[in-house]
């Protein structure tokens, strides 16, 4: 069969599909394209058999077309991240067992040598397309569509894999719960533009972002790259509906917002409340920012939870009352409940894990038949995230493992902590780990990163947070940084973290 995603494209094609600093590029562009370079890949043979194709290029049209490419040709595609060094790229590359890499030429110095010591095929996005296009496979929406690696807290990360038939289900649950219009609707100035500003390695630009909007018939506007006065410049346009970020990406456009002039704000500002939806996701959105971009922009950020396992699980209404600090209720086709350490549900009010099932829930671990099993109890996918539900609602207590701290038999969530302590005059961020100890099992340390120009001693810091948090939630240890180290999506490294109280 066509995959749906192609059969929807065609019902699109003279439509805008993919807009970027190159051009526009219409859904028949794209299938053009994309068609193309599938005949590239499979080089004579009929059907790449869910052969691995790694690929490495910035995002924009080249990206989505290179994607389905891989997809029209029956492989599975292993979406490389733009800023790992060598030994990261390398490891995904032979974890997966790619067989051909795909590069820009910007990395082609680095992708060739890697191609070159294990013998793979090479192939560089400027090398021409033949004209010719040879037919293409019938692709059965139940083979595997991507791998994508977790920056696993422990270990080596692992490859998530999901199927078409996955990614379908992760889409249409999202489209339906966000009410993403169809292009099909009479009025040009209905379409959905989402301004597209997250990595492609990652899920939270792959599907939430992208593939949504194709799905849709939508206009994705790509940036090669985040930069808050570019993309502020082009929501003052006033020309999106949505838009989808990380908090960092908040924080840096709230910045930016701050340092211009009162008479750009109000551009900046009326921007924004063209657009229908914001949300936001990937890491925990501290209330402060959540308030303030709600005064910069109008909207009350939507929150969601999901992880590259599972797609997206849990959301704040699109509709309806949505609450800080939390990420709503279960989207469409999602099953999610809570259960304790025996495995058996916990009552509301009570802290759980989260375990969720569904037709989006990921295949495997690539190649990892024992850590899938250990990821599923009857069914249920756990995934290591501790929740309570209040007043209907779900709020992440943050990781079992990172964010929990148990600390003189108590347990701490840290994302608690970091919440009160961001409240701080002198603070500006901070990440709140547990640190191993013998006589309370973990320490709660906290490394901070101070407004400019001012000075916290930890004894001062325990005196103000004493009058707002329990005591053997106070940290004991504090650590002033420069920065939080963080991962390609923005994520604050916890393991990291801990490494630098040692």
């Amino acid at each position: 069969m066509t995959l749906p995603l192609i059969t929807r494209a065609e019902k699109n094609s003279e439509k805008r599909a993919i807009l970027t600093d190159e051009g526009a590029f219409t859904y028949q562009d794209l299938l053009h394209i994309s068609s193309q370079i599938a005949t590239n890949l499979l080089n004579g043979t009929a059907d790449l058999q869910q052969q691995r194709v790694a690929f490495l290029i910035p995002p924009g049209f080249e990206y989505v077309a290179t994607q389905w490419g891989i997809w029209r040709a029956g492989g599975i595609a292993v979406p490389l991240c733009i800023s790992h060094p060598r030994p990261e790229l390398e490891y995904v590359i032979t974890n997966s067992g790619a067989s051909m890499i795909i590069a820009h030429p910007h990395f082609e110095d680095i992708l060739r040598a890697i191609a070159t010591t294990h013998n793979l095929r090479f192939i560089l996005t400027t090398e021409p397309l033949g004209d010719h296009v040879a037919p293409l496979p019938e692709i059965d929406i139940t083979r595997r569509a991507l791998i994508l690696y977790t920056s696993g807290t422990t270990g080596k990360p692992k490859g998530v894999v999901t199927t078409h038939q996955n990614i379908q289900a992760q889409v249409t649950s999202l489209v339906t719960a966000w009410e993403w219009t169809a292009s099909d609707s009479p009025s040009e100035t209905l379409r959905e533009r989402i301004l597209h500003v997250l990595p492609l390695h990652h899920i939270h630009g792959i599907i939430n972002v992208l593939t949504c909007a194709l799905w849709a018939g939508a206009e994705c506007h790509m940036l090669s790259k985040f930069d808050a006065d570019v993309v502020w410049r082009l929501i003052s346009q006033g020309e999106f509906t949505l838009f989808m970020a990380v908090p960092t990406i908040y924080v840096k456009l709230i910045a930016a917002w701050e340092n211009a002039s009162q008479e750009r704000q109000k551009t900046m500002t009326a921007g924004c409340t063209k657009m229908r939806l914001m949300v936001s996701g990937s890491a925990a959105l501290p209330v402060q920012v959540l308030q303030k971009w709600q005064n910069i922009s109008g909207h009350f950020l939507l929150e969601r939870y999901g992880m590259t396992e599972i797609g997206m699980a849990l959301s704040n209404p699109l509709h309806g009352q949505r609450y800080a600090g939390y990420v709503g209720q279960p989207l469409p086709q999602v099953e999610v409940r809570l259960v304790d350490e025996g495995g058996n549900l916990v009552p509301p009010g009570t802290p759980g894990e989260i375990q969720v099932k569904g037709p989006g829930v990921f295949l495997e671990y690539w190649q990892n038949p024992q850590a899938t099993a250990k990821a599923f109890q009857d069914g249920w996918f756990c995934t290591g995230d501790l929740a309570v539900v209040e007043n209907g609602n779900y709020r992440i207590l943050g990781r079992m493992s990172v964010d929990i701290i148990k600390t003189g038999g108590y347990k701490v969530s840290a994302l608690e902590i970091e919440e009160v302590l961001r409240n701080h005059p002198d603070i500006q961020e901070c990440a709140v780990v547990g640190v191993a100890d013998p006589e309370w099992g973990e320490r709660v340390c906290a490394a901070l990163v101070l407004q400019p120009q001012r000075q916290l001693t930890l004894e001062s810091l325990r005196g103000w947070a004493k009058e707002q948090l329990a005591v053997y939630k106070v940290p004991t240890k504090i650590l002033l940084v420069e920065e939080l180290p963080r991962n390609a999506m923005g994520k604050v490294t916890k393991p990291t973290v801990v490494e630098l109280f040692r």
